[in-house]
């Protein structure tokens, strides 16, 4: 008993280490936004790699979840004789949930693997090193344009998401099953409010910067080389998902 007690202190004094070392490795970075130089052309380079690269998977993702909202949604509402509420039960399950989660699960896939992999090659390469010889800091250069990238990029993905989704949901609703277009949108405007909106915008703002702050963090503090690299990228996915599922909760919970 005396073994397991201490393993649970062990763990959790190791959590709240390395979550105390991720916030002071999260503000050292963005601080230095507001250092001169200003790396615009940086920025703009993780934006197309984290936003516009990622603009296939979040077609495909969100039109085919929208395609079995609304199918699942039908078959369940015309129990009830409600079929005109499809256009409500698809917006709201994408607007507040689906969208901003499964946006961002998306982005740490094919995005924050890929950052931690690129950070952890430069760290067991000593290239990071070679920027501080050279009085570049790695965290301004590196680091920081990829944290605004992502909290810019993840939101503008989760709109698209939404949309892509909506439509996806009126082709099988309106097209195939033949529920009417009215009644599809005129639900919608009449279901959505601001709250979720916004509730959804607060999520996508948090996961974005989750994302990218473990895919940096696990990358920037690789060890043993290949092997290390080749850990840092699981543990940098493994860990994102659960933190977006947790805050998913936190913020849903806030937002009700």
């Amino acid at each position: 008993m005396t073994a397991l007690l201490r393993r649970f202190g062990h763990f959790f004094l190791s959590l709240a280490q390395e979550t105390g070392r991720a916030m002071l490795f999260l503000f050292a970075a963005l601080a230095q936004a507001f250092v001169p130089p200003y790396r615009f052309r940086r920025l703009w380079q993780e934006i197309y790699f984290i936003g516009c690269k990622s603009l296939l998977i979040i077609f495909l993702t969100a039109a085919f979840t929208g395609m079995v909202l609304a199918l699942q949604g039908y078959y369940t509402l015309r129990k009830y004789g409600s079929e005109s509420a499809l256009g409500s039960v698809v917006a709201l399950s994408l607007i507040r949930e689906l969208g901003p989660v499964l946006a961002a699960l998306m982005v740490s896939g094919r995005a924050g693997s890929a950052i931690t992999a690129e950070i952890g090659i430069m760290r067991i390469t000593e290239q990071l090193d070679a920027m501080d010889t050279m009085a570049v800091n790695p965290l301004q250069y590196v680091v920081m344009p990829k944290l605004l990238a992502g909290i810019i990029s993840v939101p503008l993905l989760t709109a698209i998401f939404n949309v892509v989704g909506i439509l996806g949901g009126f082709l099988v609703g309106v097209l195939l099953l033949g529920v009417s277009s009215g009644s599809y949108f005129s639900g919608m405007t009449q279901s959505v409010v601001s709250l979720d909106v916004n509730g959804g915008f607060v999520k996508s703002l948090v996961f974005g910067l989750t994302i990218m702050l473990v895919a940096c963090y696990h990358g920037y503090f690789t060890e043993r080389g290949a092997e290390g690299v080749s850990y840092a990228t699981t543990r940098t996915v493994v860990v994102s998902a659960i933190l977006v599922l947790a805050w998913d909760y936190v913020l849903t919970s806030f937002f009700m």
